[in-house]
């Protein structure tokens, strides 16, 4: 598993988990639990997981939907 998106915005995640389905990508949501714990100030952020073969065609699918993948 690579990772392919690091943020504190739950609606990002969701947004590209959205993309990556439609586009036929299987993803994972690493880190849910422990952000969650931390409560609502959002220091801790969820990382969006793909398959090491799929993390070319899931950057494609983020920078032609104008996500950013803050690296």
């Amino acid at each position: 598993m690579k990772e392919l998106l690091r943020t504190n915005d739950p609606t990002v995640i969701a947004f590209a988990s959205a993309l990556l389905d439609g586009e036929g990508i299987d993803c994972f949501e690493w880190d849910v639990n422990t952000s969650i714990l931390e409560g609502s100030i959002g220091i801790l952020p969820r990382r969006l997981m793909v398959r090491s073969d799929d993390l070319t065609r899931a950057e494609r699918v983020m920078r032609d939907n104008d996500i950013d993948l803050g690296r």
